[in-house]
């Protein structure tokens, strides 16, 4: 869908999106609803009257064929309370009109993207984020609907946000374009079947962004077995698809080489996980195709840092892997020896993504001494017995760092919940034949013990692992997360660096 900004104005045709801000029991139009009510006649605030509409946040009236005007309808969308108004509500509302204008079926839309009276978002400000929202809503993953009707297929085509301020919505949206790409980039590495991206074909994926002047090294599964990824390459050794690491470089900053240690981002990558020999129950195991989704989400913030052109040195690691079940398959009761010379008893084949980290974590820190290192992961479902859908798990061995998470995590709409790590947990990682095993002895708190377990392989760096196993997939709409994979982790850690780690 492509994004144009003019001024204001009034269209001829397609869908007209207006905004509503509640004003006591009743909705008060911006400047440009305003005057369209005043064309129709009054026809517009009739409407909302009768429909007991009152300007609340995330609501949508539409109001189909208006009278005296010549576009096929207007929606209003309701902001809330005006100085209540975030950057993210104007998101949240560009998506909703965008969704709606997408299922009736106009291939044009104008909106009129005005600060409301008592916004203290500027003129540009609003227009960008309300671009934004739209664009990240409109993400549809179809590639391999071959019968689907023409009719059915949304076909809105360009959205025209009408601004006063062109120049700094566009200056903005540049910035968030960026970003947006990044998450779709996400989406559909995460959408895709378990056929088609392994882990060959995730790193060849990973490889693209070298067009965007991200430095990509592939390192193979000779090149880690000389290096010593015994735990990486165990999870590997069921399947006939061999692993790979993927390390991505972006130098942006103004300072770079042995000055500038970067910002390290690290994910899971298993791009299929039936469990291995600990096989999973059949029902939903087709939904392991996104236990890569930690992986997705770091290769797509490489590419949104790279596409913005951020000031500052970032590396992002990816470990891949396809975890199956077969006669060289990795056994529970083996122990292997991972890169950092720490033995592992593994327990359980299916947890297997943290023996992945463990080597891409040791590996990170002794190439690239970061300045702090954060890795994703789906790696528990006990995070989503703790926290459901709504919040990924945060745990961290730096408050400051946590705090900015948390903080990156709220602006962006992409929420965290820190648990704790504790010795008391710790010692239920403690194998009786190995330095450790790669599940509790003690039952209990699943996501806890397997941080605890990743914090094994990290040294003396600010460290954060953000557990998004509940958040990676979602199985209903949002106003700009569409159904199906939702980039998790892309906007919350590109504005996790754009806050805290960018040169000014």
């Amino acid at each position: 869908m492509k994004v144009t900004f003019s001024k204001p104005g009034l269209p001829r045709i397609g869908a007209m999106v207006v905004f509503g801000v509640q004003a006591g029991q009743s909705a008060r139009l911006t400047t440009t609803g305003e005057v369209l009510d005043r064309k129709s006649g009054g026809a517009i605030s009739r409407a909302l009257k009768a429909s007991r509409f009152k300007g609340e946040k995330g609501r949508c009236f539409v109001v189909l064929a208006p009278e005296r005007l010549r576009v096929s309808r207007i929606l209003v969308v309701g902001l809330g309370k005006a100085g209540d108004i975030t950057d993210l509500t104007i998101e949240e509302a560009g998506g909703v009109a965008e969704a709606e204008v997408a299922r009736a079926g106009d291939e044009t839309c104008a909106m009129a993207a005005e600060p409301p009276k008592g916004c203290n978002l500027g003129a540009g400000e609003f227009a960008a984020h309300a671009a934004f929202g739209a664009q990240l809503r409109s993400y549809r993953f179809d590639k391999y609907r071959t019968k689907e009707k023409a009719e059915e297929k949304p076909r809105l085509a360009r959205i025209t946000v009408l601004t006063p301020d062109i120049a700094s919505a566009r200056r903005i949206f540049g910035r968030l374009e960026a970003v947006a790409r990044g998450v779709s980039f996400t989406r559909d590495l995460v959408s895709e079947p378990g056929n088609v991206i392994y882990p060959e074909t995730l790193a060849a994926q990973a490889r693209k962004l070298s067009r965007l002047g991200v430095r990509v090294q592939i390192l193979d599964e000779k090149r880690m077995r000389a290096l010593g990824f015994g735990a990486l390459l165990g999870v590997a050794q069921g399947s006939t698809h061999p692993p790979r690491l993927v390390i991505m470089r972006w130098n942006g900053g103004s300072r770079t080489g042995q000055g500038a240690p970067p910002v390290a981002l690290v994910g899971k990558g298993v791009t299929f996980d039936s469990g291995g020999i600990s096989i999973k129950p059949s029902k939903g195991m087709e939904d392991m195709k996104w236990d890569m989704a930690g992986a997705g989400a770091v290769i797509g913030v490489m590419l949104a840092l790279a596409a913005r052109k951020a000031k500052v040195n970032a590396v992002g690691i990816v470990g891949l892997v396809e975890n199956m079940p077969s006669g060289t398959a990795q056994r529970p009761g083996d122990i292997v020896k991972s890169y950092s010379g720490q033995t592992i008893e593994v327990l359980n084949t299916d947890a297997e993504g943290r023996l992945v980290l463990a080597d891409a974590l040791w590996y990170c820190q002794k190439r690239f001494k970061p300045r702090c290192m954060i890795d994703l992961a789906t790696l528990t479902g006990a995070i989503i017995v703790s926290l459901g859908h709504v919040h990924a798990g945060l745990f961290a061995n730096n408050d400051e760092l946590a705090e900015r998470l948390m903080a990156a995590g709220k602006a962006v709409g992409e929420r965290l919940w820190r648990l704790p790590l504790d010795t008391a947990y710790d010692k239920q990682m403690d194998s009786k034949v190995a330095d450790v095993q790669n599940i509790s002895s003690g039952g209990g708190a699943g996501s806890i013990t397997a941080a605890q377990f990743l914090q094994r392989f990290v040294r003396d760096v600010p460290w954060a692992h953000l557990d998004i196993a509940g958040m990676a997939w979602s199985s209903k709409d949002a106003p700009t997360v569409p159904q199906g994979g939702t980039g998790f982790g892309v906007r919350l850690l590109d504005r996790l660096v754009m806050d805290y780690f960018e040169d000014r």
